[in-house]
């Protein structure tokens, strides 16, 4: 199995991609749609969420309601990551479950084990916050 995506950029930096039946558009300098940066750190977000609702399953810390993750990406000198931080707050009460939640999620999360493991996201998680 694999998976299939067609970039096209007719000029300047703006990319239209196509995922199947789906268009999104990247503009690497920000300026007329999200950058790769922000596009990549969106995406891993995305993912984090329903990773973090199956963990909630698996080890019994009960329905996390809803989700919110505040992503952060820390830029070198360069431009480029240096570092990704989430903060995630949950509206159920997870108890002392909250460790073993993020620790499976972490081991779900299809596009945190495709980075590089100096670009793991750094957790925090807060429950019961609405």
């Amino acid at each position: 199995m694999s998976k299939q995506v067609h970039a096209v950029s007719e000029e300047g930096f703006s990319t239209t991609t196509s995922i199947r039946d789906f268009e999104q558009t990247i503009d690497a300098t920000g300026e007329d749609a999200p950058d790769t940066l922000e596009t990549l750190l969106s995406t891993y977000a995305a993912c984090f969420v329903p990773a973090f609702r199956v963990a909630a399953e698996q080890r019994q810390a009960g329905d996390l309601g809803r989700v919110e993750v505040d992503v952060t990406g820390d830029l070198n000198d360069d431009d480029k990551l240096a570092a990704i931080s989430f903060d995630v707050a949950v509206e159920g009460d997870v108890g002392d479950k909250a460790e073993a939640v993020v620790e499976r999620a972490e081991e779900l999360c299809k596009v945190h084990d495709a980075l590089k493991a100096d670009l793991h996201a750094d957790i925090s998680f807060t429950g019961d916050a609405f």
